[in-house]
């Protein structure tokens, strides 16, 4: 059986051109005319990109906001509301990066979690590699590792969800009605994992420079940063501070608004690097950008 991945509606993004090479009707959600756009966070920000998005998450979370509200995954068509969600075969994949990828050099495996379809995703990178060369990041929650999959990612992008990250009644109570019964319902496991990151910085630590990670907290400020050691950094070792991203808690321009400058005030304090997500700054909550 061929292999296949979940992947969310617009699953390959942006692009402008199908499996078959045949031009899509409509442009993609960036509004530019051809495919691919910038990684938005992270170490290789601003660097074209080509995305795979992956459907489905192994956690569920839920941020509370300062000076109140919350913000739940700002992907929640691949971590909990999956029911639009398509099955995409390897080779399908394969062929829309070949019409797409144009003068790109760097794909980026999100989601949701990709690991948790680690069997065809390793499939997936491995011919990634031998057909286009490409340098790929895969981001995930850091919770499940695959030594052989491991072998195949340039760029470990680690995002550990804290505890003040998990769902509770009282935050369920803050949230849309439509969203409730979803994120109530969505499988979590305890998070973080420190000896799974560790293992991440051990393959990279082993590489002779090959590969590289980065811990990507996502911060409403200096509130976070006793649980940031305490559940993650206490426990691994093989870091340095410019390995640790401090991310403004938002999915959009109004929550970026109030996360942004006390978390850039931490990352300074604790010589982190401040996270900026200028995909949000260019294309606001959009997805597919």
């Amino acid at each position: 059986m061929a292999a296949s991945l979940l992947l969310v509606n617009n699953g390959i993004f942006p692009i402008t051109r199908d499996a078959e090479g045949k031009l899509l009707a409509d442009v993609p959600a960036t509004g530019l005319q051809y495919p691919g756009t910038i990684q938005g966070e992270g170490k290789l920000v601003g660097t074209a990109s080509l995305f795979i998005r992956l459907s489905g998450c192994n956690l569920r979370c839920m941020w509370n906001i300062p000076g109140g509200g919350v913000s739940a995954c700002d992907t929640p068509d691949s971590s909990f509301d999956v029911s639009k969600n398509q099955l995409w075969k390897v080779d399908e994949i394969i062929e829309t990066v070949r019409h797409n990828l144009g003068n790109m050099r760097h794909v980026v495996i999100t989601g949701g979690e990709p690991t948790i379809q680690h069997r065809s995703l390793k499939e997936l990178c491995r011919r990634l590699k031998e057909e286009f060369d490409v340098h790929i990041t895969i981001e995930t929650n850091g919770t499940l590792f695959d030594e052989e999959l491991a072998r195949h990612i340039d760029l470990f992008s680690i995002s550990p969800k804290l505890s003040d990250s998990l769902v509770t009644e009282e935050k369920l109570k803050q949230l849309p009605q439509q969203l409730t019964e979803k994120v109530a319902a969505a499988p979590s496991q305890k998070t973080p994992c420190p000896d799974v990151i560790q293992q991440y910085i051990d393959v990279c630590l082993n590489s002779n420079g090959e590969k590289d990670f980065q811990l990507k907290f996502v911060m409403s400020g200096s509130e976070n940063t006793e649980s940031i050691h305490e559940e993650v950094l206490n426990h691994i070792s093989g870091w340095k501070s410019s390995d640790i991203l401090a991310m403004p808690l938002g999915g959009n321009h109004l929550t970026l608004g109030k996360t942004s400058f006390r978390v850039l005030e931490t990352a300074i304090q604790h010589g982190w690097r401040y996270c900026p997500r200028i995909h949000i700054d260019l294309f606001g909550d959009k997805p597919g950008v």
